[in-house]
């Protein structure tokens, strides 16, 4: 089930908790002695930084797949620690990110640091609006090399997920699989709240990952069967071929789906019902053209329907899990937390410099 660690900062014993979660997450990923450790100290950097310098804001700790290195079956969890706030923005980005930079007494490390040791980072902050960091730690496993080796998918899948009221788990998931020349990205939202919404939208993560090559109406269809013995989901289902240039799109349930191409947003309607329990009888799919500055966000209905996509969407550079954090930041606030477990999935063109 999508175990999310979500922890407030709000002051300095929250750090400690931070600490914690993350040894945990390290545990359950599987990760060594000194993976886990360093996990912890980017986890326990991010943290001081939200009390030192933004007065507060939120970790999330989850595991998910490396966005560019999307598998079927087989996978390997990494950490995923986001850093969440609403404070001043961070002037000079550019000397903030130098390895040791500080601008307080903390433990020194600093976010230079922090990239350095994670296996990903990425920043996005904005003056007056808030800053976004985000680290991956893993088992840092070798690539393969010479003919055998896989080459990287064009697009990258990532994602925050938020759990309701602190839970431990969230009622949503959401994954990202390939099979050839397909990617396809799933965001499934469990009904209700807490354990059995986690086991609905885990079945449908599994059922993905055995099929990853079928394409979305069939999976739902597939999916409508995994979820028989469930409370059932909202789920919608977006495959990419690549070679083609071709999006489809089917959808079950309270999804939310945006497609963006160059400065337009283009809606992509599901059908109503819930997947296990009452799926619509016919299942069209949707196909639209995907170009190479193209963007696809999924969520759930914790996100207000009318989120306004900032800056942050239209960054070709920035990791997709610092735009889906992004977007459920500007339509939330500290006063106005999110409103029922939050997922979002955001799939995006990796950038020219990253595809080696």
């Amino acid at each position: 089930m999508p175990r999310v660690w979500e922890v407030p900062v709000h002051d300095s014993t929250r750090v400690r908790d931070v600490r914690v979660a993350t040894e945990a997450a390290a545990a359950r990923a599987g990760l060594d002695e000194s993976r886990a450790a360093s996990a912890a100290l980017v986890a326990t950097e991010l943290a001081t930084n939200l009390l030192k310098h933004a007065g507060g804001g939120l970790v999330l700790l989850d595991l998910v797949d490396s966005p560019t290195e999307l598998s079927g079956r087989e996978r390997a969890s990494v950490v995923q620690i986001v850093a969440i706030d609403h404070g001043p923005g961070i002037r000079n980005v550019v000397a903030a990110l130098r390895d040791g930079y500080t601008t307080t007494a903390s433990l020194g490390a600093g976010l230079g640091t922090c990239r350095r040791v994670a296996d990903e980072f990425d920043l996005h902050s904005t003056p007056g609006r808030g800053t976004i960091a985000m680290a991956r730690v893993g088992a840092r496993r070798g690539r393969a090399e010479g003919p055998g080796r896989t080459a990287r998918p064009s697009v990258r899948a990532g994602g925050v997920n938020i759990p309701f009221a602190g839970a431990e788990y969230s009622g949503d998931a959401w994954a990202g699989v390939r099979a050839d020349n397909r990617v396809t990205l799933m965001l499934a939202d469990g009904l209700g709240h807490g354990p059995d919404a986690a086991r609905a939208s885990s079945a449908a993560v599994e059922e993905l990952r055995r099929s990853a090559d079928a394409p979305p109406a069939e999976l739902l269809r597939r999916l409508d069967g995994a979820l028989r013995d469930t409370r059932g989901a909202a789920v919608a289902v977006a495959q990419l071929d690549v070679a083609a240039g071709r999006l489809h799109f089917a959808g079950v349930g309270n999804i939310g789906a945006r497609l963006r191409s160059g400065d337009r947003w283009q809606a992509l309607l599901s059908r109503p019902g819930i997947v296990g329990a009452h799926r619509s009888a016919r299942l069209p799919q949707q196909q639209v053209g995907w170009e190479d500055d193209c963007l696809l966000v999924l969520h759930s209905d914790g996100l207000p329907s009318r989120w306004s996509p900032g800056p942050a969407a239209y960054s070709p550079s920035l990791d997709p899990a610092v735009i889906a954090a992004v977007i459920v930041r500007d339509a939330s606030s500290p006063a106005r937390p999110v409103r029922d477990d939050t997922a979002v999935a955001v799939l995006s063109p990796v950038p020219p410099d990253r595809t080696s």
